[in-house]
């Protein structure tokens, strides 16, 4: 059998890294082999592109968003496509969807919708939904720096986009990500038994 690939998606703050981290951990506690992976990657281009969110360099929205569509590519051939080959689940922290709630900021959905049109779809696709606000706290008690997407007032649009967004893929499901890890876990594992 082929394997299934789940994606998270949300806010910066909303708990995906988290959750993602607890299924995989979860399957493997059952004896599934999951393996995690996440965008942007580790790679050149990832690399690039978290210099770019740190405000590090700067360029066109245009070319970060090529420069994560460029980073998905090689992640789809080089890692997701093996490992799903190969039978296992795969995990992934963000995705296709946070191109387009995110990149939607400032490139319009249909050139985003074209950049990503070859990528493989989500067998489903978990969008942790947390408010903006709690999702602001969260990050100033992680980390001493805030990125360039990272204001309240941009992550309340950004969460408009994901939730008007949320039929594009088929099997996406909405978690209340304001409530405490263990009860959001919970609801994943539930919808995570859908592919089985």
């Amino acid at each position: 059998m082929p394997g299934k690939f789940i994606v998270f998606e949300g806010l910066d703050g909303s708990g995906i890294t988290t959750q993602a981290t607890l299924l995989r951990n979860y399957f493997t506690s059952k004896n599934k082999d999951a393996v995690l992976t996440k965008e942007p990657t580790e790679g050149l281009m990832g690399g690039l592109i978290k210099s770019c969110l740190r405000k590090e360099w700067n360029t066109s929205p245009l070319v970060l968003q090529m420069l994560f569509a460029a980073d998905r590519a090689h992640h789809v051939q080089s890692e997701i496509e093996p490992t799903l080959k190969k039978g296992k689940i795969v995990i992934c922290d963000r995705y296709i969807l946070s191109s387009y709630a995110f990149g939607s900021l400032d490139v319009s959905l249909p050139v985003l919708k074209q950049l990503n049109s070859y990528f493989r779809k989500p067998h489903i696709t978990i969008l942790i939904d947390t408010q903006p606000k709690i999702c602001m706290e969260r990050m100033k008690k992680a980390r001493p720096h805030m990125e360039l997407f990272e204001e309240e007032h941009k992550l309340e649009q950004i969460r408009r986009n994901y939730l008007s967004m949320k039929n594009l893929f088929p099997e996406t499901y909405i978690v209340d990500g304001n409530r405490a890890p263990e009860e959001v876990l919970g609801e994943i594992i539930k919808i995570s038994g859908k592919i089985n």
